[in-house]
């Protein structure tokens, strides 16, 4: 397959635009929305001669009308139906499709029409409460709300954020699960019926604001019979849907208690440790599905094997609330050997800019067991060495050095609490 990249002028130099056939540039200066210019990239893919598009994890690959674009244009969008994205990527709606599916939700509302309904919701619902973006991802317009004082600020803050993030400033409620585990389910579904789980991600690792910074698979000490739930909970939820592609279903664990959150309707950007130990390419697949061929196996074919852990390499400073940090890379060397996996677009001399996700890389680790997938992880760590900016990695090796990580024993209260308990001291 000949592939074509798209790129801003903020990072033409990204190794995503070395590896490709071609490269186009979709947006004239460091124009941070140059990756949502639909008419630029339709354009792009219309004179380049693709027949298919795949929309990463951004948020064009949650955008249903996309999706729509490219079918009227004879590109083959790879992702699901464009009708199952919008039904899905409004959180609001999908609770209510996973209901209908028999599916276990978080207690809570649907769009909320003001602050003065919030308030009365929350009564209700019973405090503490969460506020969401029904449009949102990252974290964005989220906000926890603990006493009733606090409902008018957080409902403001909540729904200017999500305008701001997402163009949508609607949201909704959940009742607060206090510390949960983020747990979600990866899916494939393709045009004939079969859909199958390729186990689940352990995404408790959490900055205070939500956004994940190291997942594994599988999750451990995960009871066996809360596994079996969540997987057939996913499946079923599939089916009933017609969901075709992959797909991502998130959902809250307490103790054996189950509660869908939401379902990502795209390649999640912690797909690698699903990949290491089902030995499945998901992306191929995506390509696969959306090119008409069936999946070719069954659940029964899919065998777990070993053990993998994902930390997301993010030019941040860590002491200092995550702050993204902007400047040139002036070395950069990865890790490697077996079992070591780097997915990055950065390198020796790399620009990083302002206005993206301030994420540059992945180290994977993959091991027979978790302890040997942490050694190994910890060896990439260290090993790894960037310079012209802070990054996470050292954050990441005083995470996977707590007795809490190394036990598998944490929630998403974790990491907070880790930070609070550091700056304490």
């Amino acid at each position: 397959m000949r592939t074509v990249a798209i790129f801003s002028e903020a990072d033409r130099e990204s190794l995503h635009v070395r590896h490709a056939d071609e490269g186009f540039c979709v947006g004239p200066g460091p124009v941070p929305r140059s990756y949502l210019n639909i008419p630029n990239i339709i354009s792009t893919a219309l004179v380049t001669g693709c027949d298919a598009i795949h929309p990463g994890y951004g948020f064009l690959a949650e955008n249903a009308r996309f999706g729509e674009i490219c079918a009227d244009h004879g590109l083959t969008f790879i992702g699901p139906k464009p009708a199952v994205i919008a039904a899905m990527g409004d959180k609001a709606t999908a609770k209510r499709v996973m209901k209908e599916a028999g599916v276990a939700t978080t207690p809570g509302t649907d769009i909320l029409d003001s602050v003065e309904e919030a308030k009365r919701a929350a009564e209700t619902v019973g405090y503490p409460v969460l506020l969401k973006a029904t449009a949102g991802g990252g974290g964005k317009g989220m906000r926890v709300v603990e006493r009733p004082e606090d409902m008018e600020r957080a409902y403001t803050s909540a729904t200017a954020e999500a305008e701001a993030s997402f163009k949508d400033g609607r949201v909704y409620m959940e009742k607060l699960i206090l510390h949960p585990r983020h747990i979600e389910v990866q899916v494939l579904g393709d045009e004939f019926g079969n859909v199958v789980s390729l186990g689940e991600r352990d995404c408790s690792v959490q900055k205070p604001s939500h956004q994940k910074l190291i997942e594994e698979s599988p999750a451990p000490h995960l009871p066996e019979k809360v596994r079996e739930s969540l997987l057939e909970m996913a499946v079923r939820a599939c089916r009933h849907v017609g969901y075709t592609n992959a797909g991502t279903l998130e959902f809250l664990v307490s103790g054996e208690n189950v509660y869908f959150m939401e379902m990502n309707t795209r390649i999640q950007v912690e797909h690698p440790v699903t990949e290491m130990v089902y030995s499945v390419d998901l992306v191929k697949e995506q390509i696969r599905i959306a090119a008409g061929e069936a999946l070719g196996y069954t659940q029964r074919d899919l065998q777990l094997r070993g053990h993998a852990i994902e930390c997301r390499i993010n030019a941040e400073d860590a002491r200092n609330n995550f702050s993204p940090q902007a400047g040139t890379l002036t070395r950069v060397v990865f890790p490697g050997g077996p079992g070591v996996r780097v997915d990055t677009h950065v390198y020796s001399g790399t620009m990083v800019p302002p206005y993206y996700d301030s994420m540059i890389a992945k180290i994977v680790a993959f091991g027979a067991s978790r302890e040997a997938a942490i050694a190994r992880m910890e060896r990439a760590l260290r090993e790894t060495v960037i310079e012209g900016v802070n990054t996470t990695i050292d954050m990441c090796l005083e995470i996977l050095a707590t007795p809490q990580f190394r036990e598998g024993r944490y929630d998403i209260g974790f990491l907070p609490e880790m930070l609070t308990a550091g700056a304490a001291t």
